[in-house]
């Protein structure tokens, strides 16, 4: 009787392994996922990134001699205007055939000169500058111009430097970068991929035999209900577990392509064995509390369909405790890791941010463990029902 959990597993592994439908189901997130994420990163590239050889139409008026060297580059084609032409410019910046507009007010060299920071009370000569932020050339003429202003009026001034002698003002390294996109997605990600997971085998294993009339049949031979409870449970977590491993690792490989091929962006590497091992904890007892949530879902329903619609507000559930890590920082406190799947998501995102506590860590895992333990105790209850396993 002792190996008769052990069975019930190997009967659930045999099963799995057996119906390549269900390997395709659980393999298929994994290439989707990756696949979505690279033709993402790809559209977002070419979307977003300027055209290195295209000319940019840039309108400008009033400009003074001094600063028309700005306009002067192989890969902008300079059109003097009037002002009175200025409302048709913006007109062709917002249409996407031209892509920047640059008003300075007349006479700007003499206003500039004539105006005294201490003593005037009039408004400095002000340059307007229209531009499309939709049309990369367009945004790209933009911060050029800006930068090159922004030197000139620090010429004329020139009562303060910023950053002399400083090459690298920007503090924050590339593992703070990794860390920070990393632990902004994954959790929410990886809660999905976990349920996902869950909900395409535990359905199958519970309502499917059911259905089919076998989990009856076992429900008469000298089983006890909690080791066919524990065995059910315990194989879906093992598979499930594989299937979050698959779709998150996945999930990692693409997000440097969802970045844009931005290489050295997102590094997974900068993660030692603590933090996998914590991790790894962490997602098998999630894993485990969300198998045993959708059994006992599933043990109600008389078929894998109405299994199916039975979790769906589960699955909004963990989609919302997932997004919940998005707007929030690490928390610290350990009564937040002591509710269940909440402090699963707080769990990741200390991992993933590097930021975090062992002991909190190993709460949230204890607590998920005792909730799925007394999960399955209510599975064992509903397999002794005969009104709730026979009903079909």
């Amino acid at each position: 009787m002792k190996n008769n959990t052990i069975n019930v597993m190997r009967k659930e592994f045999a099963r799995f392994f057996g119906d390549k439908r269900m390997i395709f189901l659980v393999v298929l997130p994994a290439i989707m996922i990756y696949v979505m994420y690279t033709f993402m990163g790809t559209a977002m590239t070419s979307f977003l990134a300027a055209d290195p050889e295209a000319v940019t139409v840039a309108y400008v008026v009033n400009i003074p001699l001094e600063l028309e060297p700005m306009t002067q580059s192989p890969w902008f084609i300079t059109l003097h205007i009037n002002a009175s032409d200025a409302d048709r410019a913006r007109e062709e910046i917002s249409g996407k055939e031209a892509d920047i507009l640059l008003v300075f007010p007349p006479n700007f060299s003499e206003a500039v000169a004539a105006y005294d920071v201490t003593t005037s009370s009039d408004p400095a000569p002000n340059i307007e500058i229209y531009y499309n932020s939709t049309v990369p050339n367009s945004s790209r003429a933009y911060s050029l111009m800006l930068s090159m202003l922004d030197e000139y009026e620090s010429s004329l001034a020139n009562k303060f430097d910023v950053n002399r002698g400083v090459a690298d003002a920007d503090l924050v390294t590339a593992e703070d970068m990794s860390a920070s996109i990393i632990s902004y997605l994954m959790p929410m990600l990886l809660m999905v991929f976990l349920y996902q997971g869950c909900a395409a085998l535990a359905p199958e294993s519970i309502s499917g035999e059911k259905e089919r009339g076998t989990l009856a049949t076992l429900l008469v031979t000298p089983l006890k209900r909690s080791q066919l409870a524990a065995g059910k449970i315990l194989s879906l977590c093992v598979l499930s577990f594989l299937s979050g491993l698959l779709t998150t690792g996945a999930t990692i490989l693409s997000l440097p392509n969802m970045m844009g091929g931005a290489e050295g962006l997102v590094d997974a590497g900068i993660y030692g064995a603590r933090d996998y091992l914590f991790l790894a904890f962490v997602i098998l007892s999630t894993t485990l509390l969300l198998v045993a949530l959708i059994s006992i879902i599933s043990a109600f329903a008389k078929s894998v369909k109405e299994a199916n619609t039975a979790v769906m507000p589960l699955m909004v559930v963990v989609i919302l405790v997932g997004i919940s890590g998005m707007f929030s920082n690490v928390q610290t406190d350990i009564v937040y890791y002591m509710i269940p799947l909440y402090g699963s998501v707080q769990s990741m995102s200390g991992v993933f941010s590097l930021d975090y506590s062992a002991v909190n860590v190993v709460v949230s895992c204890i607590t998920n463990l005792v909730f799925a333990g007394i999960g399955v105790f209510a599975l064992t209850k509903m397999f002794n029902s005969e009104k709730v396993m026979f009903s079909r």
